[in-house]
C-alpha cells in the first residue's frame, strides 16, 4: 500500500517514514505545496498524510485543488494547528480524518488503516474475489481457505489487482504504485515481469479461479 507524506519537517518525515516502512507501507514524500500538488494530481495513493502549513501554500489549498479537479483521495490531516475551524475546513474540503501533533505512532497507524479500509473496501477488512480472500491488516492471502505465501511485492501487486478485477493495468502504473519513486530509477520494467510471473505461478499452484493475463506491450489484467 502506498502512502504520500506531505510534510516539511525533515526529522518528522524521517521518523514517520521509518515507522510506516516497518509496517510494510511504501512511502513517498513531498516537502512543499508545489511538489505535493504535482504528485496528488498525477498519481493515486492509498492514503495521503497532509500537513496544513507548507512552503508555498497550505494543506487546505491543496484540498481545494483536489476538490476542483474532482480527484478523490483518502486524506489524513496532520497538523500542530488544533483549532476547530481548521478541522471543519479540512473535513468539508474532503479530508477523511484529522490528527493533531504531537501524536503516537500507534494512533497514526490505526487512523491510516481505518481510512484505507473505508476508502478501498467499503469498511470491510477482508477482500473477496472468486475463491480468494485478502486481508490487508495481516497481509494474508487465502485461496480455497488455504494460505498462499507471497513476498512483499507479490502481495502488493495482488492487492492492487484484486481491487481492480478485469481492468487493464499498465506496467508503468503498477511500477509507480508498488515501487513508488524508486520506479523512476529503473532502466526498464523487467522487474515487474519477474514478480508477476512468480505470483501467477503461486496462484496456479493454489488452484485460483482466475489468472493474471499479460496484454502485450501494455500491461496486465486479472481475469
Amino acid at each position: 500500500m502506498k502512502i504520500l507524506l506531505i510534510e516539511d519537517e525533515i526529522e518528522l518525515i524521517a521518523s514517520i517514514k521509518e515507522f510506516l516502512e516497518k509496517e510494510n507501507f511504501l512511502i513517498e514524500t513531498a516537502m512543499s505545496f508545489d511538489a505535493a500538488l504535482e504528485k496528488v494530481l498525477t498519481y493515486d495513493y492509498d492514503c495521503i498524510l497532509l500537513d496544513i502549513m507548507l512552503p508555498g501554500g497550505t494543506g487546505l489549498e491543496l484540498l481545494q485543488r483536489l476538490k476542483e479537479e474532482g480527484k478523490k483521495q483518502s486524506i489524513l490531516i496532520l497538523s500542530a494547528k488544533d483549532s476547530v475551524e481548521d478541522k471543519v475546513a479540512g473535513l468539508e474540503l474532503g479530508a477523511d480524518d484529522y490528527l493533531a501533533k504531537p501524536f503516537h505512532f500507534s494512533e497514526l497507524l490505526a487512523r491510516i488503516k481505518s481510512i484505507i479500509r473505508r476508502g478501498k473496501q467499503g469498511g470491510e477488512q477482508v477482500i473477496t474475489y472468486k475463491n480468494a480472500t485478502l486481508n490487508p491488516e495481516n497481509r494474508e492471502v487465502r485461496i480455497n481457505n488455504q494460505i498462499v505465501t507471497l513476498n512483499r511485492k507479490e502481495f502488493d501487486i495482488f492487492y492492487y489487482f484484486i481491487l481492480r478485477p478485469t481492468k487493464l493495468l499498465e506496467k508503468t502504473t503498477i511500477a509507480e504504485t508498488v515501487w513508488g519513486d524508486n520506479a523512476d530509477q529503473a532502466d526498464n520494467l523487467d522487474f515487474i515481469y519477474s514478480q508477476v510471473k512468480n505470483l501467477r505461478k503461486k496462484l496456479k499452484e493454489a488452484k485460483a479461479d482466475f489468472d493474471i493475463q499479460a496484454v502485450y506491450g501494455v500491461g496486465y489484467k486479472l481475469i
